[in-house]
């Protein structure tokens, strides 16, 4: 959650009569977190927001289901061979997955001709590659390439996709989506020395659209239809803290340091058992003698995924633009051969990446397992032009 927005028509206290200029009586909508302990949100429609029937809707995409046991290797899946098109309410591949976190990619090429209500999770994606117009019922998020896209847990939206070509990472997160601690002060206000401002996020706007009819709900890992009698898009006002919101990537300010700094401090958005970390073009370490290559690292509690989105990445080679590479916990990872020597001297990188961080174990599904790179793990080894690069 942000802060609290407030936008249109509104009472001047909640739970009392509401009326538009005409006189007609608007419908109050709580949409509460944590019973009605958590942060809420109140919007108020000119129609009944709850009087719908159960109904046949198709969409939804194949829930992930674990691939046959394998032994534990650090991995590079190819994601970019996963492009399959279709809605982004249909059109999800998923990879990797625990009971915190859902990590899925989609290319959709038309937009939703429904609404989509997740039951399950807050949802956090981002755009490798496309852009669009996120439409709620609280109003309208334009995206763009190398954008997140915040949609809270139980928010009916939909996605209105631009034309060419569309690449997305897609995060569900079953404990929520939320900027980490260390950035807020004691009133929640994003500190003035943290990476990133209230004012970087891109908040909705009114559009005016009521939308279809037909909404689908995932729950219980489940995609369950309903229709609604009323158009759910009559939103004229509202006020909270539980509203959708874009940000830019590169908004993001990383701090650089004479040495090495840990992820954490590129860390981005706090998911329950996972942070989200932001790896953005900036100059490297500056100190006498500095690697700026990251050190080999043997992590006991952490699962890292990282997608490689764009520039050259300063401990890789054989990886692209879509890669998405899987270190297991319990196993050393670190920079391919030739890495760290190559660093030392340099001022700048370009790499764009995001990397998530999960505090259990990762299940791959079926589709990573067919879109695996199975020479990654000898390119650790030895030297990664030997091996297969990625597409």
């Amino acid at each position: 959650m942000l802060d609290r927005m407030a936008v249109g028509h509104l009472p001047d206290q909640p739970h009392v009569a509401h009326r538009d200029q005409a006189g007609n009586l608007l419908w109050e909508h709580c949409l509460t977190r944590d019973g009605f302990d958590g942060p809420y949100t109140i919007a108020y429609h000119r129609h009944r927001p709850h009087a719908w029937r159960p109904s046949t809707v198709f969409g939804g995409w194949k829930l992930p289901e674990a691939a046959p046991p394998a032994r534990m290797s650090r991995r590079h899946y190819r994601s970019q061979a996963l492009e399959q098109g279709g809605a982004p309410s249909a059109s999800r591949v998923g990879l990797l997955f625990n009971e915190d976190v859902v990590v899925s990619v989609l290319s959709p090429d038309t937009s939703d001709g429904i609404w989509l209500i997740n039951g399950d999770a807050d949802e956090l994606f981002f755009v490798r590659e496309g852009g669009g117009t996120l439409i709620t019922t609280l109003g309208a998020v334009r995206f763009e390439r190398w954008d997140y896209v915040f949609v809270p847990r139980g928010l009916p939206y939909r996605f209105v996709v631009d034309q060419g070509p569309q690449s997305w990472l897609a995060i569900e997160a079953t404990g929520g989506v939320s900027l980490p601690d260390q950035w807020r002060n004691q009133v929640g206000q994003l500190r003035m020395d943290a990476p990133f401002g209230h004012r970087d996020f891109r908040r909705p706007v009114p559009v005016g659209d009521e939308g279809p009819r037909e909404i689908l709900v995932k729950k219980n890992h489940d995609f369950h239809g309903f229709e609604s009698e009323e158009p759910l898009g009559d939103v004229v006002g509202w006020d909270g803290t539980v509203y959708p919101w874009a940000f830019p990537i590169l908004a993001f300010r990383p701090r650089v340091g004479q040495v090495h700094l840990p992820p954490t401090w590129h860390g981005t958005f706090a998911l329950g058992g996972a942070l989200v970390c932001s790896f953005v073009p900036r100059p490297v370490d500056f100190g006498r003698n500095a690697i700026p290559c990251p050190y080999p690292h043997s992590s006991m509690h952490i699962d890292e995924v990282l997608l490689y989105c764009d520039g050259a990445f300063t401990s890789r080679e054989g990886v692209g633009s879509g890669s998405l590479s899987h270190h297991p916990a319990g196993v050393p990872h670190g920079p391919h051969p030739g890495a760290v020597e190559r660093s030392i001297g340099t001022e700048w990188t370009d790499e764009l990446a995001v990397m998530l961080d999960c505090a259990k174990p990762l299940e791959r599904t079926a589709a990573a397992a067919a879109v695996e790179d199975r020479s990654y793990e000898a390119s650790l080894v030895a030297p990664a032009r030997h091996f297969a690069q990625a597409g």
